[in-house]
């Protein structure tokens, strides 16, 4: 995967290529129409525009640091940040997990949802909105990623929130979280 990354990395257009290019580079790790393939890279489509604004900006400032989206948003202007969001947010949406769901790690998972309101910012459907990212159909891999870097602060947010609200789940909990989110139609 490294090898993989790193011929996108030194294939990513000049700052003066077409919004296409760029966006096409991005599709090589996050996955045709924004359906990652790649294991532990998410998907982005349908994640609202201003949270993928957020996260690209805080790539480009090492604010997050995930070395291969640093390199690629380094000499990116805001505007094409913007532009760049404003496009990958118009992909569809990942399809939920196709297999059949388990129901006993759906409900642990709803009843946890419930008790820490997760669906109070993520929304109802887990489409989430202006700056919170959407969950639904996203890779479970991925989540369970997010999810263990957000509790042992090793992922940075724009706030605490995730952290705290993390704080008191267990690993057995997250991957149930994660199960379920993968699932969401």
């Amino acid at each position: 995967m490294i090898a993989a990354a790193l011929v996108v990395v030194s294939a990513w257009p000049a700052s003066g290529d077409t919004l296409e290019a760029r966006v096409a580079a991005c599709l090589a790790c996050h996955g045709e129409k924004g359906q990652s393939a790649v294991p532990e890279v998410p998907s982005l489509g349908a994640q609202p525009a201003f949270y993928l604004l957020i996260q690209l900006f805080m790539f480009r400032e090492r604010m997050r640091v995930v070395e291969v989206m640093n390199r690629m948003t380094q000499g990116l202007s805001d505007d094409d940040l913007r532009s760049l969001a404003d496009t990958i947010a118009k992909l569809p949406s990942p399809p939920p997990a196709g297999d059949p769901p388990d129901p006993a790690r759906m409900e642990r998972a709803q009843a946890l949802i419930e008790q820490h309101r997760c669906n109070f910012c993520h929304n109802r459907n887990y489409s989430g909105e202006q700056s919170v990212p959407r969950l639904a159909g996203q890779r479970e891999d991925y989540l369970v990623k997010a999810l263990r870097e957000y509790k042992n602060n090793t992922r940075r947010a724009y706030d605490a929130s995730m952290a705290d609200v993390l704080y008191l789940i267990n690993d057995e909990q997250i991957l149930d979280l994660a199960y379920f989110l993968a699932r969401v139609r």
